[in-house]
């Protein structure tokens, strides 16, 4: 009998609930994952560590870190000190409006270097752990967006033109609440102490509990009727 090596797939990780889950899920899907997370200027470094960690838990084929600067160009709470963090008291302050934690291009500047990536190891998979419900308003976390990234990439790449299958943008997590995403990570096995999703931590990377991102981990733990175990 053949035995047939898997597929390989790259799977964006930020250290994050999500992109943890997204790992996860690929894994799952019977991809070999390469994981990849990016040191872009952000306020800290805290997410790194735990994704250097969830790639190890979590079994991924590979990880790498890749150094590109979005600070130089500011703009964003998320990488200049200069523009605070929000913070409320309750998730359904959240704002419906894009939020100053928006990075400019961020998820456009990710995923191309995840394509060119996925090219040098001839894979036409990529995993994005973006969400459509419960987010803070990102417009690259669309669907309309990762249609028409995955329509460029098909048009822009070697293998998306010669090769013998499309290049595809997989977005597992796009349609789930938050609550639904942490039910499938913890059906998958995903140990979601080692995660972090908090704008502002302090020392040791410990939440600040009242961002936007923090609220709506929080809001998905409780509809679980679970506490965030990484507090």
């Amino acid at each position: 009998m053949t035995i047939h090596p898997k597929r390989s797939a790259v799977v964006l990780l930020s250290g994050g609930l999500d992109s943890a889950t997204c790992l996860a899920i690929a894994n799952a899907e019977g991809f070999a994952a390469h994981a990849i997370s990016f040191r872009y200027g952000q306020r800290h470094e805290y997410e790194l560590e735990r994704a250097e960690q969830l790639a190890r838990s979590l079994g991924a084929a590979s990880h790498r870190i890749v150094d590109i600067n979005l600070a130089q160009f500011g703009g964003s709470a998320l990488t200049d000190a200069s523009i605070g963090v929000p913070k409320h008291e309750a998730v359904e302050e959240v704002g419906e409006s894009i939020p100053v934690t928006y990075v400019p291009a961020r998820n456009t500047v990710f995923l191309s270097l995840a394509l060119a990536f996925a090219e040098t190891i001839q894979s036409t998979d990529i995993y994005i752990g973006v969400n459509a419900l419960d987010y803070s308003g990102y417009p690259d976390c669309r669907p309309a967006f990762i249609t028409a990234f995955e329509n460029m990439a098909n048009l822009a790449t070697k293998a998306g033109v010669e090769g013998s299958s499309p290049m595809r943008i997989h977005t597992p997590l796009l349609d789930l609440t938050k609550a639904q995403i942490i039910a499938k990570g913890i059906s998958l096995g995903v140990d979601y102490s080692q995660t972090l999703s908090c704008y502002d931590p302090g020392e040791g990377g410990i939440p600040c509990g009242h961002c936007d991102a923090c609220l709506l981990r929080n809001k998905g733990f409780a509809e679980n009727e679970m506490s965030d175990p990484s507090l």
